[in-house]
């Protein structure tokens, strides 16, 4: 299990990421979704050991990585910016990985590099950028860690590739009861293979919940009446995004449904409809600033 407490990074006056906190089970896939700069990849590197944190802590099955640096043999990181050397192929890259990771295994990477069609012998430099990518999940998976960081890992790669890589994460996770962390700024990438998402919205986790939960625990209300209402009458409703289109009266709510629903009915409204959030709709509520009147950008 992957525990992240109190996570404070700074570069110099810059804060990326303030006071986070997350856990990670085994057997999961935990999905990062941010927009670019949220501090995804930020907080990947402080869990991966390549950056250290201004404050807070980040544990492996109860042990701290800073004071017991042995346990990142147990943890692969793919990066969103990959780095092979010069001369390097897929064969000497599986050599160097295996002085590192003593559970290394060939034959997973012989099949792996087959399934993807890749040449084990050719320089990795005269790679596409998808075929990069797949390289070093090859060598990821074939590492066999108990953790896996996967920073924007579906980044170049063609459908295809997308669903196989997805697929192969899933039954290695299954098979290897690993713990997976997957950040992405596109939610449709890890919807659907996540078991747990959270958003990561100025430099906090803005919402952390199991992908089950989140469905249909925010709603959007629509209601019509027979004659004008304000807005003051809906008072004692945490609501949001509330808008009036003459007696037609639409918000969102995301706590205590069931109370909302009773001071709805206390209105009499003629018309009642309630829809559950999606994931991407539940997210883009959470990413919205204030209000903001984007006529200003260009008068």
């Amino acid at each position: 299990m992957i525990k992240v407490s109190n996570i404070t990074k700074k570069f110099d006056e810059y804060t990326a990421i303030d006071n986070l906190s997350f856990e990670v089970g085994n057997s999961s896939v935990y999905g990062l979704v941010g927009y670019n700069g949220a501090g995804k990849t930020t907080l990947l590197k402080i869990i991966a050991g390549v950056y250290m944190s201004d404050s807070g802590s980040v544990e492996f099955d109860g042990v701290d990585i800073t004071e017991h640096p042995e346990v990142k043999q147990e943890l692969f990181y793919v990066p969103d910016d990959l780095y092979f050397g010069l001369n390097s192929t897929m064969n000497s890259m599986a050599r160097f990985y295996h002085s590192y990771y003593p559970e290394f295994s060939y034959s997973t990477f012989v099949r792996l590099s087959e399934l993807f069609g890749l040449n084990r012998k050719k320089r990795i430099s005269g790679f596409s950028k998808g075929m990069q990518r797949q390289a070093e999940i090859v060598l990821a998976l074939s590492s066999m860690p108990k953790i896996l960081l996967l920073d924007e890992c579906f980044d170049g790669l063609d459908p295809a590739k997308r669903n196989l890589t997805k697929k192969l994460l899933l039954d290695y996770m299954a098979e290897k009861e690993c713990s997976v962390v997957i950040s992405s700024h596109n939610l449709h990438e890890l919807a659907d293979m996540c078991d747990h998402i959270a958003l990561i919205n100025g430099q906090k986790i803005a919402i952390d919940c199991a992908v089950d939960d989140m469905n249909g625990s925010r709603c959007k209300f629509r209601l019509a009446f027979s004659e004008d209402i304000g807005e003051e009458l809906f008072r004692g409703i945490e609501y949001k995004n509330f808008k009036k289109d003459g007696r037609i009266i639409t918000f969102t709510v995301s706590k205590n449904l069931e109370a909302a629903e009773e001071r709805i009915a206390q209105l009499n409204p003629v018309l009642v409809e309630r829809f559950p959030l999606s994931l991407e709709e539940i997210f883009l509520e959470e990413m919205e600033d204030t209000n903001y009147d984007f006529e200003k950008i260009f008068s």
